[in-house]
């Protein structure tokens, strides 16, 4: 079964940066996307970015494009959130999450993932 570990959470004054790390465990092939969500409270989960391992292609949700910058180590079949020049409004849950696909593809579409992390927390400070 495939697990998720996430790590890098933390608190951080507005502008500056975070990198969040989703360790894969139980899934050596290269055919999955990993997306990056989160939840702030009182708000709905809304997706972040995503990240074909098959061809290493990205998407992004509009208020983080130029900020945040996903990526992947194959070797040590770890994907990373960059996050530089965070906001206040940045401050929420962050998870990431697997999904099974045999082709490239990317989505901010939660319900098309199967596993998911146990979040991590991301604070920022005004």
């Amino acid at each position: 079964e495939v697990q998720l570990v996430e790590s890098g959470g933390g608190l951080v004054q507005a502008g500056g940066s975070l990198k969040l790390s989703c360790k894969v465990r139980g899934f050596t092939y290269d055919d999955y996307t990993i997306g990056w969500f989160r939840q702030a409270p009182g708000k709905e989960r809304e997706g972040v970015s995503s990240i074909s391992r098959s061809d290493g292609s990205t998407l992004y949700e509009d208020s983080v494009k130029g900020r945040f910058t996903t990526s992947s180590d194959k070797r040590k079949n770890t994907v990373y959130l960059q996050m530089n020049s965070l906001k206040p409004e940045d401050t929420a849950v962050y998870y990431c999450a697997f999904l099974h696909t045999i082709h490239a593809h990317t989505t901010l579409d939660e319900y098309e993932y199967d596993y998911w992390g146990q979040g991590t927390q991301v604070t920022v400070s005004s």
